[in-house]
């Protein structure tokens, strides 16, 4: 178990134990769930990648496979996708961190090798070697819990005990395997991985208990962003989720999340510079009220 408060390292940034970040989503597929597609043009990445820097993203996450069924994506397909995107990226914002949506370790390695400095593994390990790279490169890693799932496949009536225990043992399983392997302890993050082979009730009961995770001591990533257990709380289609995204937002933040995978940049560091600010951990950006 890694002890409280750890700081974390990932590229050419430094996040203290209490800073709070946000991971832009950049997707180079034609298929994504939530923007079907807009980025997927190298050009329409790029732009994209521009705006979520200057909205506020501290990492900006590159994936080239949608996460949900599809049309099956290959090893050479998926380095076609994202790689060079990564290299522009390195290349327009060396001091970016930059994270590479994948499993696979072979998408792994030449991502690295064009600037990438985070492998997001939102499959529970499904590729062994992906922590091998990790630790041979110097770059950080993700370990999620995904249910138990293959990549890509969906829950069918999925069942926990308790999925928290459940969570909590998995990913710090997999976490306690990679600095095993060699990869920096500085470097590893936790994902609850809402959605990930679980119906809502456990994405809600993950949320609810966060801090069980956050207790672990590794510094704790969370994916809500317009996600499906958001739709259902709210009986809402994909693109009216952004509200209660941003609710879920602010309590995981409270809770002691420290990374947030978003789709909305702006409206997220917003949310975490006010939990910030409320917990004492950030001035205000302006203090004028009543003092004069």
């Amino acid at each position: 178990m890694a002890e409280a408060g750890r700081a974390l390292r990932l590229g050419a940034r430094s996040f203290a134990p209490r800073e709070l970040a946000v991971m832009a989503i950049v997707n180079r597929t034609p298929d994504s769930f939530f923007d079907r597609g807009a980025t997927f043009a190298a050009d329409a990445a790029l732009a994209a990648v521009d705006r979520a820097v200057a909205d506020g993203a501290d990492i900006v996450d590159i994936g080239g496979v949608k996460a949900g069924p599809g049309d099956d994506v290959d090893v050479a397909e998926e380095i076609r996708r994202t790689v060079a995107t990564v290299a522009a990226v390195r290349q327009r914002f060396p001091d970016v961190v930059i994270s590479i949506d994948t499993w696979r370790a072979e998408v792994a390695t030449e991502a690295v090798a064009a600037g990438a400095d985070l492998l997001n593994d939102t499959w529970a390990g499904a590729d062994p070697a992906l922590a091998e790279v990790a630790a041979a490169t110097g770059v950080g890693l993700v370990c999620s819990h995904a249910g138990g799932l293959r990549p890509r496949t969906r829950p069918h009536r999925a069942a926990f005990d308790d999925v928290v225990a459940d969570v909590v043992a998995t990913v710090t399983r997999l976490a306690d395997r990679a600095v095993a392997a060699g990869v920096r302890p500085d470097g590893i993050l936790v994902d609850p991985a809402h959605d990930f082979g679980k119906n809502t009730r456990h994405s809600l009961e993950i949320t609810r208990r966060l801090g069980e995770l956050v207790a672990t001591g590794w510094p704790v990533l969370v994916a809500l962003s317009n996600k499906d257990f958001i739709g259902e709380i709210l009986d809402a289609p994909v693109d009216q989720r952004l509200e209660g995204t941003l609710g879920a937002t602010a309590i995981s933040a409270w809770l002691g999340a420290r990374v947030f995978r978003a789709h909305h940049v702006r409206q997220t560091r917003h949310v975490l510079d006010t939990v910030a600010a409320i917990r004492g951990d950030r001035e205000p950006a302006v203090a004028r009220r009543a003092l004069a």
